[in-house]
């Protein structure tokens, strides 16, 4: 153990070693930590972000492309703005196609990782998605398994936790068989927009329900979908989570990056971090992964040593390889009622379509908020510029106010719908890495996939007729990785599996990964609360405490 040093942080010096080191305050880690200290461990989160406990930096209540000073869009201070904003703020490469190009995905990076971002639609998984290879029969190049080493019986009482530890109040699902048990007290009446809708599903024949949300109402709430909350409604992992656990004992050391770990040839020695400059080298008698599905494969990878020459924890060489991040569509409907967003209007959902006779596509739920059209703007400027064409940029900049404008007209007209289809795992969609260790993805839509998607799309006009709609299509593009999950996948084979089904590294006592990088498939919804189910699974199973 090596001996501190001027300018380390206070809590750092103090305590040298821990039962436990969290490396991401997401879901995953903030619950699992949270879960470890309640059981009286001795916890410290490394969080690459910032943790905002102080807040006073935070900028909160907008996008943070609201901030962002106009014209230069490589400016060097957005980075500071998109920490500040809870934003991930270092750039990934995409090389799935002949001209690779650079982005930064709409994920979290701080306190509370991507869930202060979230909308707050916290659903379980169906039983059939833990059998998942039997709805897909025609995937023969897909990795996809035939069942997953856990199944919804072991998850359930999981579930029931964390929802009751998010506060999620909402539910009711006729589909799910009253396998559900979501609290309902004190939910808002749906707004007349969401009546004539629900009614008007309901008339189609199929099973609407209100969407269970992890969030405290308040007058004037808005969801703050995309950015950190203002008011203090939005439950995520860093209020429901990392905040308690500060009360006892545990700590985050923020603007921390972990860049590898130290391992021997059956267990994890030390984490070796970057903050503020300097080298720091932390131990723990037990170390978890939580740094997302493209954070932890790339630290995995970028630990190789010659214990471990293919990467860390990676037997199987299945490290970064099945990577999934779901196909996700928006539909801008028309009501004959003009909305008024009085609150937050992520109301409805139904899954009628999640498991039927021609095939299992997803679930379908209200998308919340829209992002502000100069934002939208801006982003699809950016996403020009970054795949290198410049003239198209160019031409859009010229053009943005008019379709700001536009756009903010067609948004206040309609309520936005998103559809979630689960997409399959395959081994050549991967997370590496790059030169000088940079992260890089590579995904591509396979034919297949392609003919789920628009099978799905179909299904969901004919829904909606004779109402009039907009179709915004997200699902073939690499650039929404909001979802990313299935890159350390989980099973009882350590040749075709990351961890076992208690989440530790195969080959390594006291290495485990507790955020979405185990799913062995996706689902067709979202996944928080079941990363945070398993979270709670994994840590009742370390220290035999609920």
């Amino acid at each position: 153990m090596h001996e501190p040093t001027a300018g380390e942080p206070e809590g750092i010096m103090k305590t040298r070693h821990w039962d436990a080191i969290v490396i991401g305050t997401g879901m995953g880690g903030a619950t699992f930590g949270y879960a470890l200290a309640r059981a009286g461990r001795r916890v410290l989160w490394c969080e690459k972000g910032s943790a905002h406990l102080a807040d006073c930096e935070a900028l909160r209540g907008r996008f943070a492309e609201e901030w962002f000073p106009p014209g230069d869009a490589h400016a060097a201070n957005r980075r500071v703005l998109l920490r500040n904003a809870g934003r991930y703020f270092d750039a990934i490469a995409d090389v799935s196609g002949p001209k690779p190009f650079d982005f930064i995905p709409f994920i979290g990076a701080g306190g509370g990782g991507s869930t202060a971002l979230y909308g707050m639609a916290l659903e379980r998984f169906f039983p059939a998605d833990f059998s998942p290879r039997q709805h897909h029969p025609g995937a023969r190049e897909s990795t996809i398994p035939d069942h997953w080493p856990i199944g919804y019986a072991d998850l359930e009482p999981y579930y029931m936790e964390a929802e009751k530890l998010y506060g999620v109040r909402g539910g009711g699902d006729a589909l799910r068989g009253g396998l559900e048990r979501v609290e309902q007290r004190d939910l808002p009446p749906l707004s007349p927009v969401a009546r004539e809708l629900f009614a008007f599903f309901e008339q189609k024949g199929l099973h609407p329900y209100r969407v269970p949300l992890a969030c405290d109402r308040v007058p004037a709430c808005t969801g703050c979908q995309g950015y950190l909350c203002a008011r203090d409604c939005k439950i995520d992992s860093a209020r429901a989570c990392i905040q308690p656990a500060l009360a006892l004992g545990a700590e985050v050391l923020d603007k921390c990056e972990v860049v590898r770990l130290e391992a021997n040839a059956d267990r994890i020695t030390g984490v070796i971090c970057r903050h503020e400059g300097r080298e720091l080298h932390l131990r723990a008698d037990l170390v978890a992964l939580a740094a997302g599905a493209l954070g932890t494969p790339r630290l995995l990878l970028a630990s190789a040593s010659p214990a471990w020459p293919r990467g860390l924890a990676n037997v199987s060489g299945r490290v970064g390889l099945n990577l999934m991040r779901h196909y996700v569509d928006l539909y801008a409907v028309f009501p004959k009622r003009r909305p008024v967003f009085a609150g937050n209007p992520k109301e409805l959902a139904w899954n009628d379509l999640y498991l039927t006779e021609t095939g299992k596509f997803g679930t379908f739920q209200s998308f919340g908020a829209m992002i502000p059209a100069k934002v939208l703007a801006a982003g699809i400027e950016q996403e020009l510029r970054d795949k290198d064409r410049p003239w198209a940029a160019a031409a859009l900049r010229l053009a943005k106010p008019i379709i700001a404008s536009a756009t903010a007209m067609l948004f206040a007209r309609t309520e936005v719908f998103a559809t979630i289809m689960e997409d399959l795992p395959y081994a050549d969609n991967r997370v590496a890495l790059g030169d000088g260790g940079r992260l890089s993805i590579q995904y591509r839509v396979r034919d297949s996939e392609a003919r789920r998607i628009a099978q799905f799309r179909e299904r969901v006009r004919k829904t909606f007729e004779p109402y009039r709609f907009l179709q915004l299509r997200q699902a073939e593009s690499n650039l929404r990785l909001a979802h990313a999950c299935g890159t350390c996948r989980f099973g009882r084979d350590p040749l075709t599996s990351v961890l076992d089904p208690f989440n530790k590294a195969h080959g390594i006592a006291n290495l485990y990964v507790v955020d979405a990088s185990f799913f062995p498939s996706s689902g067709g919804t979202n996944p928080a609360l079941t990363v945070a189910a398993n979270a709670l699974r994994v840590a009742q199973h370390l220290t035999g405490k609920p």
